[in-house]
């Protein structure tokens, strides 16, 4: 491999991180996706997203686990230690759900949830964004196939998480929260050029991304109002986990 190919090698996290950017600042010009029912590429994306998670990032979590083991850190008794993780993480952004839903229930007159409840909720989203960015240059299975596969995931995944937070937070999140969260993308991605955390750290992050993954598209899906639509949630999970079997 030249000097060349190396070096457009490591350049690709950051062109991908720039793709995910734009996910979240152009999104809300696809109008068709806030409809009721639910549109069917929205479930779609949604179920490619969550067999990324069940076919790919699980399995990723359990070699974490077992470098977790290896190094021997927690208790014996704590054998599932890896995956509390993820369950941290899909409770995390559970209780960011049930926190901003309760504010706008108290005044339902308002077409966007509060100032300190716009930063709190769009500010954590940006923390998950950067790991997000970071992962891009920091993989635990490496290969240009598993970073693309990656990224289509986690593209597909904004696009849901988008909607979502426009629906929460209206002009407020158009002004300012996509611009927020595209760029926290870009500087995770930066982050991981210059910082390499421990593999230890970096297979606890990767648990708990699984987590708030499954969560955030799976909250997407469920609420009644939401009407989705089960048969394009289902052939979204079912095409994107042969793409990944394939690959």
């Amino acid at each position: 491999m030249t000097g060349t190919d190396v070096g457009l090698l490591n350049a690709l996290p950051l062109a991908l991180a720039l793709a995910l950017a734009l996910v979240h600042l152009l999104a809300g010009r696809l109008r068709s996706l806030t409809v009721v029912p639910r549109s069917r590429w929205l479930s779609m994306a949604g179920g490619a997203s969550v067999a990324y998670v069940f076919v790919h990032l699980l399995p990723e979590v359990q070699e974490a686990s077992e470098t977790v083991d290896a190094r021997g850190v927690f208790p014996a008794m704590l054998d599932t230690h890896v995956y509390i993780l993820s369950l941290i993480g899909f409770a995390t952004f559970y209780g960011l759900e049930q926190f901003v839903r309760r504010s706008r229930a108290r005044d339902r007159r308002l077409a966007e949830t509060d100032v300190s409840v716009f930063w709190i909720h769009c500010g954590s989203f940006a923390v998950y964004n950067a790991l997000i960015g970071y992962l891009l240059v920091h993989r635990e299975v490496p290969g240009v196939t598993n970073l693309l596969t990656y990224t289509v995931a986690m593209g597909l995944h904004f696009l849901v998480n988008d909607v979502g937070l426009r629906e929460h937070h209206g002009d407020a999140y158009h002004r300012r929260g996509r611009w927020l969260l595209a760029g926290a993308i870009v500087a995770g991605c930066g982050l991981g050029y210059a910082v390499a955390v421990d593999e230890l750290v970096l297979a606890l992050l990767v648990a708990f991304l699984a987590g708030g993954i499954i969560l955030n598209v799976i909250k997407e899906e469920l609420p009644a109002d939401r009407e989705s639509r089960f048969w394009a949630f289902a052939a979204g999970a079912t095409g994107y986990t042969l793409v990944l079997l394939a690959v």
